[in-house]
């Protein structure tokens, strides 16, 4: 088994990451691909990064409890349902051999549906990043791509530190205690050994 750094080097951090997720066989194969969607300022983030390092920790199949692999990128151009459905329909085709359902988000148009969903309204996003800054818990606020030089590149606002101490901790930056409940609730069912931050 890899060691977990905690607490150590941003750059171990980051090795070890990487080297957990490619044994994922489902996220390599999402990572390897999509840099030929030419999607703009993509990420694959959140859950299933989280719950591949947990399930990794906990000694279970990788894709265990894994929902769907949330695929985000930004497009502040076109803000329409129709040409995120396009993209969407493009990454369905050339996943179509992954084992897990792929949600596409363009996050510059989440605000347009997020009332209707949530019950509240929120601010446009200026970028992909300010978007993953809002995600539920600190830990499930990671995301990761290769970029166009086959670099692997992280995206992690709070760190990688709750991710591999296996801490939810909740990120009250948009979500309410409801939304953070629901997904403690679920978490805790799949994985006992989870720390749970009150909110």
């Amino acid at each position: 088994m890899t060691t977990t750094p905690l607490n150590s080097s941003l750059q171990s951090q980051l090795k070890v990451l990487e080297t957990i997720l490619l044994k994922n066989s489902a996220l390599k194969t999402i990572l390897e691909r999509t840099p030929s969607l030419s999607l703009p300022n993509w990420y694959l983030g959140a859950g299933c990064i989280v719950q591949t390092v947990w399930n990794y920790l906990s000694g279970r199949d990788l894709l265990a409890y894994i929902n769907d692999a949330d695929l985000v990128y930004f497009d502040d151009k076109d803000l329409s349902s129709e040409a995120e459905e396009h993209r969407t329909g493009l990454v369905l085709e050339l996943f179509s051999d992954v084992p897990i359902p792929l949600d596409v988000k363009n996050q510059a148009r989440i605000h347009l549906w997020y009332e209707k969903h949530f019950g509240y309204t929120i601010q446009p996003y200026q970028s992909v990043e300010e978007a993953i800054n809002t995600w539920p818990t600190t830990a499930t606020a990671v995301a990761v791509k290769y970029d166009d030089n086959g670099v692997f590149t992280v995206y992690a606002p709070y760190g990688l530190n709750d991710l591999f101490s296996m801490i939810v901790r909740p990120n009250r930056l948009q979500i309410t205690e409801e939304i953070y409940m629901g997904k403690v609730n679920r978490w805790k069912a799949c994985w006992p050994n989870l720390k749970i931050i009150p909110w």
